[in-house]
């Protein structure tokens, strides 16, 4: 038992050792032209206009939630259906169910206006 854990430590020791000499390698022989462009805060070489901390409207956040929910059910469907055949009527009638729930939060959602873009 007390060398079970070696194999692992010497995968961890090397992902961290791969990972510091790509880094320190690429410091030490990359190209250094810096120029104000490239020290520029963005990409793109363009100065901020206006304030960076201009808060967005909630329909982004309730779009982005809404689709995390709806994602989720997808993920959760797919083993089902890989495996519809062994589940029988009790994984058909389980799995009903659960779309009937994810049904009524859409009817909900859409009832309330949340998928409408002003």
């Amino acid at each position: 038992m007390e060398g079970v854990y070696w194999p692992l430590v010497f995968v961890f020791l090397l992902a961290v050792g791969f990972g510091g000499m790509a880094v320190i390698m690429s410091s030490l022989l990359g190209p250094k032209k810096p120029d104000p462009i490239k020290l520029s805060p963005y990409e793109c070489g363009v100065d901020p206009v206006g304030d960076a901390r201009k808060p967005f409207h909630i329909h982004y956040y309730v779009i982005a939630l809404l689709f995390l929910i709806f994602d989720i059910e997808v993920i959760f469907t797919y083993p089902w259906a890989v495996r519809f055949k062994d589940l029988g009527v009790f994984g058909f009638v389980e799995m009903g169910v659960f779309i009937a729930i994810f049904l009524a939060i859409f009817v909900y959602v859409l009832g309330k206006g949340a998928f409408e873009w002003e």
